[in-house]
């Protein structure tokens, strides 16, 4: 991890809006919120890769409500491999998508879904997280976030290129990103620089999308009491 005057203050925003008493929503606006404080040039980056990717419909023919939920079998971060068949066997699953270990919003996002496993699981609900980072950053991930539910390694991306969620970050992302400290392709162990649209999908016991949150702006995501009702609905 860098430690660029940057790079420490993105950190310590991250620590305080992760810990902030509050939706999720209102965790990842904060963050975004903080970053933009640093000066307008990352988010103003942002912005336009947003408009990029949405002017694309990047993400749009993902599996929509109604639609069968194509099949994985990936690694978990003990290496060990977790079928989304096996799993539906339990009940209904939150298949979430994440940027990888290094995303302060995956972090906020992750950390906010373990602190409601415990109502998930007792409503018959399962999460299946999945990130391009290899192996030992998943580890960290679930570490980091006390994150009970398994968190699985898409190699380069593959899954998320089969649903239409993977794009290219462009140059002008990845230098910003490396001075940020978020290098990708030390994380993916990839040049690709290849990244998931964040996303969640519901899917029930027949393996079809009951609920789905697709948005290219990364800074969003699905709020954790869509979720839940989501997956109450999917029983």
């Amino acid at each position: 991890m860098a430690t660029t005057p940057l790079a420490e203050l993105l950190d310590e925003a991250y620590v305080q809006c992760r810990d902030m008493d509050a939706s999720l929503a209102e965790r990842l606006q904060a963050f975004a919120d903080a970053v933009r404080g640093f000066g307008p040039h990352f988010q103003d980056a942002v912005d336009r890769l947003v408009a990029r990717l949405k002017n694309f419909d990047v993400g749009e023919k993902a599996p929509k409500p109604g639609e069968a939920m194509p099949p994985f079998v990936l690694p978990d971060e003990k290496g060990q491999l977790v079928s989304l068949e096996e799993l539906l066997k339990s009940g209904p699953v939150a298949v979430t998508f994440h940027r990888g270990q290094w995303c302060p919003y995956c972090r906020i996002n992750t950390r906010a879904l373990a602190q409601a496993h415990g109502q998930i699981a007792a409503e018959g609900g399962q999460i299946a997280a999945i990130m391009p980072d290899r192996e030992h950053f998943a580890a960290e991930l679930k570490a980091e976030t006390g994150a009970p539910f398994p968190i699985l390694t898409d190699f380069d991306n593959g899954y998320a290129l089969s649903l239409n969620l993977a794009f290219w970050v462009g140059a002008e992302m990845q230098d910003m990103m490396c001075r940020a400290g978020w290098d990708v392709s030390r994380s993916q162990g990839s040049e690709t620089w290849l990244l998931p649209v964040p996303a969640t999908f519901v899917v029930n016991r027949e393996g079809i999308v009951t609920a789905r949150f697709v948005d290219p702006d990364y800074r969003k995501r699905m709020a954790i009491e869509d979720l839940l009702a989501a997956l109450r609905d999917a029983q």
